[in-house]
This record gives structure tokens, sequence and C-alpha cells, in this order.
């Protein structure tokens, strides 16, 4: 009795509900964003929804992970299907699905789009080569992803490439960065860590490099549970500045007792030129916006920017790169309309250019108005109930997938002989 009890508390416990992405193109031509296993695209040049073409029927479970490319032409997703797909933003047509062995929790796309790299929930990243793919000539690709290096079972929160696409920068549950050399030929193998970049206190959340003309390689930036944003020199792993940005945004005391749940970062992002870093943290209605100074090597909060007349606390943020907007998305894969369409909120924040003021766009001028909010949201017009509960939802979600848990050593017996992959190499060895 005692053990059906705790396995239904564990069952609540890894409950995981997948929080709504947004990913913007370079150059603003398409906005997409996810809610559950919903992958929407929107085409801002033509005012209408992307017909997505995939022969394997598009995603089967809560996409984790959705970005374009540098240059736009390439768009991923992946997620708890366990599948990686690759889309050619010109036809938007899913070219190469690639399966993995564990849920996908991270994506990146090398800068010269050559390579997509993702991680999995057991702490490995994979590389799929895709030099062989011709723009000109689209054709489907059939590819397996190779394993190029690993976090030794730690869940891999985030991954990027350095700006100059020597490095891939791997964050983990577990508190820690690696910048690991990405090699001519990955399918090798990534052997070579450059550095470890060392001082959060909890699960790192998200990553970003911050760079401009003066200097290209770049810092880099880290958001975390411990509700702090961090800045680096990544290639020797020396910590420059921390901001302690949950208790400046007056949602954390700084008297807060040690054992409570800080708001994490959940998300963050460099704006086009480097010098602002926008955050969303949770419990804030809104985004911070965070100075950078590349030459001092500090950060500093400039402003919060608020979402008001409503409950707006974005799970996922984005720029495109060479339009001063910044989108933002509340959502998550428990919300639904009573049709059962997953339902998302889209916000856009202007006013980045010099002498402006930083606010939130109406919903009439957001870039596509009512076409975008409809296709985007799964519906225009979503009442405040429905995101009432979201936000706590995605918050509990995150720590449950990001926290260790703690098992008596009994406990851990039962559940391993409760394991899927024990199960199937019993029923392998019997046959």
């Amino acid at each position: 009795m005692e053990d059906n009890h705790m396995e239904e508390s564990d069952q609540k416990l890894e409950i995981e509900v997948a929080p709504a992405l947004i990913s913007a193109h370079p150059d603003q031509i398409f906005v997409s964003v996810s809610v559950g296993s919903d992958l929407r695209v929107f085409n801002l040049q033509n005012g209408s929804e992307v017909n997505l073409l995939d022969d394997n029927g598009g995603h089967k479970d809560s996409i984790r992970a959705i970005r374009f490319s540098k240059s736009g032409r390439l768009f991923v997703s992946a997620g708890d299907d366990k599948l990686l797909k690759i889309w050619d933003t010109k036809h938007w047509r899913c070219f190469c699905s690639v399966v993995s062995e564990k849920k996908v929790t991270s994506i990146a796309i090398s800068n010269d789009e050559m390579f997509v790299c993702f991680a999995d929930k057991f702490g490995v990243v994979y590389v799929v080569d895709i030099r062989d793919y011709d723009f000109e000539n689209p054709a489907l690709l059939n590819k397996k992803a190779v394993p190029i290096l690993s976090h030794y079972c730690s869940i891999i929160t985030r991954l990027e490439f350095s700006p100059d696409g020597q490095y891939i920068v791997t964050a983990d549950r577990d508190f820690k960065i690696r910048v690991t050399v990405f090699p001519k030929e990955p399918l090798n193998g990534v052997h070579e860590i450059q550095s470890f970049c060392l001082g959060h206190t909890e699960f790192v959340s998200c990553l970003a490099f911050i760079c401009n003309q003066d200097y290209p390689q770049g810092l880099l930036v880290s958001g975390s549970g411990d509700s702090t944003v961090r800045l680096w020199e990544y290639t020797s792993g020396s910590l420059l500045d921390t901001c302690d940005v949950g208790t400046k945004a007056g949602i954390l005391n700084s008297n807060q007792e040690q054992d409570e749940i800080v708001p994490a970062v959940t998300d963050l992002c460099a704006m086009s030129d480097g010098s602002l870093i926008a955050v969303a943290i949770q419990s804030l209605p809104g985004i911070m916006l965070l100075r950078s100074d590349l030459s001092a090597r500090t950060l500093s909060i400039t402003k919060v920017v608020e979402v008001k007349g409503e409950t707006f606390i974005p799970t996922s943020i984005g720029p495109a790169s060479s339009i001063p907007l910044l989108w933002m998305v509340m959502g998550a894969s428990t919300i639904h309309s009573n049709d059962s369409t997953p339902l998302a909120r889209v916000r856009v924040v202007s006013g980045f250019g010099p002498d402006q003021s930083e606010s939130v766009l109406d919903d009439e001028e957001i870039p596509g108005a009512k076409p975008l909010l409809q296709a985007l949201q799964g519906k225009l017009s979503i009442g405040e109930a429905a995101f009432a509960t979201s936000a706590e939802a995605v918050k509990i979600s995150m720590r449950n997938l990001f926290i260790k848990k703690q098992y008596s050593s009994e406990r851990r017996e039962m559940r391993k002989k409760g394991r899927n992959d024990k199960k199937n190499q019993t029923s392998e060895y019997h046959k």
C-alpha cells in the first residue's frame, strides 16, 4: 500500500509541463511558436500562416526546442517524441528527421549550417552532418546522429555555438557550463575541453553570447535557477560579473530564507548590437533589461519592462537579429481551448533604438497583427483564466525536471526494476 502511494506521488512530481517557445527569423521574415506538439509558423512578408510539409506527420509529443540558423535558411525542432526535425525555410519542408534514443532537451546549429547538434535527457550531445544537403535542389536526407560528447548523466539544458564557431558550449542541471573545442570533423568526436564556467548554485537554464564589432569573440552570459545572470570570459572560464536579478526585480527578498524556492531565470537573449540583454524570470510579468559593457566586462540592470493589463509571464523570448524587436510568448502544453487547440499568448517589445524607450506593443501594433496572433496563439482572444495557473505549472515542472530527486536506497532499487530499458533488455534476452 505504501509503495503504491509512493509511486502515485512520484508520478505527480514527474508530470512535465512543456513551456510554449518562440523563435524569430534573423531578418524577421518568419516567426515560429511551439506549444505542446503543435508547431506554428507565420510568414510576415505575405501575412499568412505557413503550411509545413512533413512526410512523417510532424511531432507527436511536446516540443522542447526550436530555432532558426544564423542565415535563416534552416529551422530545427525537437522534443519529447525523441525526434529532431530539420526544415528548409524556403519550402518549409522537413528534409531530415532523426531519431534520438532519449528525449531531446536542446539544439544548436553551427554558424556555417553544416552541422546540427542536439542534447538528450541522459546528458549526451549528438551531431547530424547535413553538408550534403543541396538548397538549390532539395531532397530528403536519411541521416543518423553521432554522439560527440557527454555530461555524464546530467540533463543538458542548453547548447550554443560561439560567435566564431570554434566552440560549442553546453550547460546542465548540475550547475556546470562546459566550453568544448568544435573541430572541423566533429563526427570523430569532440574531445578537447577548453574550460569550465563554474559559479552557479542551481541548474543553468539558458545561455547567450554578446559581441560587437570591437569584440567579435564576445562574452558569454548565463541564467540559472539561482536567480542570477552571470557574465563569463568563456575561453578561460573566468567569472566577470554577477547580477542578482531576482532581488532587483522585486520578486525575491534579499533576506529570503535559504530553503525557499527562488524565481529561476527561464530565458535570456542578447539584442542585435550586444549592448542589451533581455531576461525572462519566473513570476516577473514582463522582462528585465540588462546593460552589458564589453570593454568594462560588467552587467548592470537598466529597467523592467512590464506587461500591464493581463497576466503575462514569458516562458520564452527571442529577438530578430536585424530588427529591434523582442518577441515573447507565454503558454504551456496543458492549456487548451474548448476544441483542444493548444493555446499560447504572444507579445512584442519595441523601442530598442537610440533615443527610444522600450515598451510592450498593443496587439494591433504587432507586425502581422490579428492574422499573426490568430495563427501563433491558436485563438485570437484568450481569456485571463486560461493563463492564471500556467506560470505556476511551468515553474513546478521546470524544477521537477532540473532539480535532482532524492530517494532512499530501497526506493532506488524499486525504481530500477520498473525502468523501461531494463524491461526491454529482459524481453530481448528471453527471445
